[in-house]
């Protein structure tokens, strides 16, 4: 049996990671994270896990010749905060502790597999390709952003790298097990919440003349279909069927932008009632952040052999309203 490692399992995706890990026979997995917080427990403690490592003491744990050997390690841990400014924090959790993992799985020549982000592709000036020869003319608009970019950009320029690895960069995630998120759970989840308390959902205008109220686009992609791809690629690595010329960055969105108009509109749908949304201004903190439009190019994911289609967004978001939401239940 396979020791797999995945880092950030108390939260969000990580924990819908080890689930789909679980649903696929994985039960000796090594689980890392800090796992003091009340709010996130019920995310992992009812899954099959080998043993539980806190972030702190992990590289420790990992430097002790006399552990179990590791196959793989996947890297979802990191400090997702995007109106955390103090870059230092970022620093340390999102680039540091990456490059360690990353020098640990050269040292032992084993799959590597890690989450960036579409925040690296800042308002989208240069567009959303995951061409690795554009990543020093990225923008990205917050510090989060900027240091899951100065990780990708570190790890293409390494003479030492692991047998096989892949940066994966998420768009706007959403599904089960965000419950603890508060002003980061998706938009979804505080859809879901407004419209339990006041029977409608409040979205931010647009202040911008070529985009309407509630036209903002995204690429919104279901938490299961992260997990899928993640899952195939961690298969194709163990079974040496991943090819050392295949390594890199790779965009994880659905290919298709929407706009959070019709995110709400499924929201409702989910929970079988009409279309009731007020529009607000946006806080003027974050109006010169603010994406208007992102979407991610797919062809290198699918060129790469990924078989399966993705969610539509009126697919995961009903699934997760009536499956999850309404029942308050974790995946």
């Amino acid at each position: 049996m396979k020791n797999i490692v995945i880092t950030g399992v108390a939260g969000f995706i990580g924990s819908c990671m080890l689930q789909e890990l679980n649903a696929k026979g994985y039960r000796n997995i090594i689980i890392v994270d800090e796992f003091d917080r009340e709010d996130k427990k019920n995310n992992w403690k009812d899954k099959t896990f080998k043993a539980v490592i806190d972030r702190k003491d992990f590289i420790e744990w990992l430097n002790n010749e006399d552990i179990i050997e590791i196959d793989a390690i996947i890297h979802l841990g990191a400090r997702t905060d995007t109106t955390e400014f103090d870059y230092s924090i970022h620093e340390a959790l999102n680039v540091q502790y990456s490059q360690q993992l990353w020098d640990y799985c050269s040292k032992k020549n084993i799959p590597f597999i890690f989450a960036s982000s579409a925040a690296t592709y800042g308002a989208g000036e240069n567009g959303y390709d995951d061409d690795e020869s554009k990543l020093d003319l990225l923008k990205p608009l917050n510090p989060y952003g900027v240091s899951k970019n100065e990780f990708d950009k570190w790890a293409l320029v390494q003479n030492s790298a692991p047998k096989y690895w892949t940066g994966l960069k998420f768009f706007n995630v959403y599904g089960p097990n965000e419950y603890h998120k508060g002003r980061m759970a998706s938009v979804i989840w505080h859809s879901f919440n407004q419209i339990k308390k006041d029977g409608l959902v409040k979205l931010f205008r647009s202040h911008r003349p070529d985009f309407e109220d509630g036209k903002q686009l995204r690429d919104f992609i279901y938490v299961k279909d992260v997990v899928s791809v993640i899952d195939w690629l961690l298969e194709k690595m163990l079974a040496n069927e991943w090819a050392d010329s295949l390594n890199g960055i790779y965009n994880l969105g659905t290919g298709e932008a929407r706009s959070f108009y019709d995110l709400v509109a499924s929201t409702f749908a989910g929970m079988n009632l009409d279309t009731h949304i007020e529009y607000i201004d946006m806080p003027i903190d974050i109006r010169d952040k603010y994406q208007y439009y992102t979407q991610a190019e797919m062809k290198k994911l699918i060129n790469a052999g990924y078989p399966k289609p993705f969610h539509t967004l009126e697919e995961g978001v009903v699934d997760y309203v009536k499956n999850y939401l309404l029942e308050h239940k974790y995946y």
